[in-house]
């Protein structure tokens, strides 16, 4: 990345200024989704397994650059259609960005705010072009057109960052490493029935929950952002994370519950010798086992 550009976006990162609106705009969008978890784990992916908006921006984006595209080739009409399909795009994608923007906070959640100010300024310049366009006016259109494209481009580089370099709705539990050897973690006494207790192996923390016979492990982190699930209430089978609310069945991890999108790793248990011994499950990718 260019020097000039890192700076200014560490500028976007330390600017304090930026909280008060942010935070206000974050309080107001978090509402809706505080009252309905349904809504919650849907603009956030949960029934999809995968995060939503990252899929939907596909759509504006795509339609915009098609409409430029049409406005070179001489297809003006073309081009009006592929906005107004961009601007009815736009709305669904944005409600699923917010739904992921309202539960990060600090640098992620300033760069987030400028994101999204850029693109809500881009989709006026193409509402403006439409209009322009729907009056005949098309030199003004395509004039609006170009400035909502160069918003967008900045607001999608921010939004590219916010993903790729601070791991924004990605599996926080990505790179926690595992051992495949059986280890010894904690006396089995220690367990009270229906407790969440904290293990670490290996620098990985573990919650442990132990019902009746059975105990249960799963990733401490919670895949979402990061939550201590160990500090989480434990009710039906399932952990709940304290942070935003995301709860996960203890059986094998999965998502019962948004905003989590992305299911808990489950750990291989067993007892031996009056103590709880863990190794990891089995495991498909690399970077759990050989990060580097």
């Amino acid at each position: 990345m260019p020097r000039w550009l890192e700076r200014r976006v560490h500028r976007i990162e330390r600017a304090q200024a930026l909280d008060a609106a942010a935070d206000r705009v974050a309080g107001l969008l978090e509402r809706p989704l505080r009252s309905s978890a349904r809504l919650r784990g849907l603009l956030s992916g949960t029934p999809f397994g995968h995060p939503v908006h990252p899929l939907l921006v596909a759509v504006p984006i795509g339609s915009f650059v098609a409409a430029s595209a049409m406005d070179v080739a001489g297809e003006a009409v073309a081009a009006r259609r592929l906005i107004a399909l961009g601007l009815a795009s736009a709305v669904p994608t944005a409600a699923t960005g917010g739904s992921d923007w309202v539960y990060t906070s600090g640098a992620e959640r300033r760069v987030g705010f400028v994101h999204a100010t850029c693109n809500w300024l881009a989709l006026a310049g193409y509402a403006t072009s439409w209009r322009a366009r729907q009056q005949g006016r098309t030199a003004a259109g395509i004039g609006w057109s170009a400035a909502g494209g160069a918003l967008l481009s900045i607001g999608g580089w921010l939004g590219g960052h916010l993903v790729y370099a601070r791991g924004v709705g990605v599996d926080t539990t990505a790179f926690l490493t595992a051992s495949d050897t059986w280890q010894s973690v904690i006396a089995e006494a220690e367990l009270a029935d229906g407790q969440p207790h904290a293990v670490e192996v290996g620098g990985t923390s573990v919650v442990l929950v132990r019902q009746g016979d059975v105990v249960h492990a799963l990733d401490d982190r919670c895949s979402h952002r990061g939550g201590p699930l160990h500090e989480g209430q434990v009710a039906d089978g399932c952990i709940d994370c304290p942070w935003h609310g995301s709860s996960f069945r203890l059986a094998d991890g999965s998502v019962q519950a948004g905003p989590a999108s992305r299911p808990q790793r489950v750990w291989q248990v067993r007892r031996a010798g009056g103590t709880v011994q863990l190794r990891r499950g089995v495991e498909a990718g690399t970077l759990r086992t050989n990060a580097v």
